[in-house]
């Protein structure tokens, strides 16, 4: 077994979902830090974007790199880096955590990449690269070949002069990228939408879910959105852009949003959606993993349109933890107010927490109203 392979078996995915048929790594890793190996001159210093569990970066420090500045969009992949990094003795004065801004990419040489499936990311990603790094900055940006396309190649060639993809390697490629184009930063953006008979502006970051549209999950439980409970505070768990907390505040002048997301780029976006939208006193968007923080039997109203993968894969792990937070956080006679995938059948795990009945149902998508 060779350090890296030992390296990669030894990550775990905690505290995200772990499961055995999830794995904190693949195949594509290994390629990027292959495919970098041959630009060790920059490897005094490297950036990481993308890192999911720790491959990336702690391959990286293990193959020569002085220092590596990450960017992780999920708290809880950061939370598993540095797991993954204290149970292998990495000192983690060795990498620092970083937003998606100029402070993570400026003056940087070598960018390694796990290439996002939104081609919105990867134009963030990429703008925010070509703009504020050094002029012979080379990315090295790779993913699993099925969910790459030749759309990314063009796009990565808005930002960047000359773009190139390697062989692939088990089911494995990874594009590279030099010569940045100075492009500026065109993120976030934004559309009005009418929802319920009010004019509303979603703002969205690339790595936001939906982006500037308001998803068919998110408008089929906006349609109840005058039947649910009168609470003076409401949480938008699982919040994506804060389409419907930012609803639930228009329509109520006088309640209190905590919305909440793992994804910084959610967040980043729902702030600036209620600032867009005018109820940013009264929308607080907070990077959380579920509901950590909120006490017990506390919220009288609960919104959560929850994910039903994670990353490239349906799993139902992410939406099973957030509804058992929210059975924590929900106060007696408060409800919880959910849609949700038909052929999922989250419905057992809803009436663990209270009397569920079902508000309205699609071969699509159902909404179900729990009472605590």
């Amino acid at each position: 077994m060779t350090d890296r392979d030992d390296l990669f078996a030894r990550l775990r995915r905690r505290p995200d979902v772990e499961d055995p048929t999830l794995l904190a790594y693949d195949a594509s890793d290994a390629l990027i830090l292959d495919e970098a190996a041959t630009l060790r001159a920059a490897l005094g210093e490297v950036v990481v974007i993308g890192d999911r569990h720790g491959a990336l970066t702690l391959g990286a420090l293990q193959d020569g790199a002085e220092h590596v500045r990450v960017h992780q969009d999920s708290t809880v992949g950061e939370r598993a880096l540095d797991a993954n990094a204290a149970e292998l003795g990495v000192d983690g004065a060795r990498y620092t955590h970083h937003r998606l801004d100029a402070s993570l990419v400026e003056g940087a040489r070598l960018v390694l990449l796990q290439l996002p499936r939104s081609l919105d990311e990867l134009d963030e990603i990429a703008e925010l690269i070509a703009t504020h790094a050094d002029e012979q900055v080379r990315v090295v940006a790779g993913g699993r070949v099925k969910h790459m396309t030749m759309s990314m190649n063009a796009l990565l060639g808005r930002s960047f002069t000359h773009v190139h993809a390697s062989r692939g390697w088990r089911k494995s490629r990874v594009l590279h990228a030099e010569g940045p184009l100075r492009p500026g930063i065109s993120w976030p953006r934004a559309r009005r939408h009418e929802l319920r008979g009010r004019q509303q502006s979603v703002v969205a970051h690339g790595g936001a879910f939906a982006g500037t549209a308001v998803d068919i999950g998110a408008q089929a439980l906006l349609a109840h959105l005058e039947e649910m409970a009168d609470a003076s505070h409401a949480i938008d768990l699982a919040c994506g852009t804060g389409v419907l907390g930012i609803a639930l505040a228009l329509a109520r002048p006088e309640v209190q949003v905590l919305a909440t997301d793992a994804s910084a780029a959610a967040i980043a976006s729902t702030r600036a959606s209620a600032e867009a939208n005018g109820v940013a006193g009264r929308v607080d968007a907070r990077q959380l993993d579920g509901l950590e923080g909120v006490p017990d039997a506390s919220a009288g109203l609960i919104l959560l349109n929850p994910p039903f993968h994670l990353g490239a894969t349906v799993h139902t792990g992410i939406a099973e933890r957030l509804i058992a937070e929210a059975g924590r956080a929900l106060a007696p006679g408060g409800e919880l107010w959910c849609v949700w995938n038909t052929p999922l059948g989250y419905r057992p795990l809803l009436e663990r927490i209270g009397p569920t009945r079902q508000a309205s149902r699609t071969p699509k998508f159902t909404v179900t109203v729990t009472t605590r």
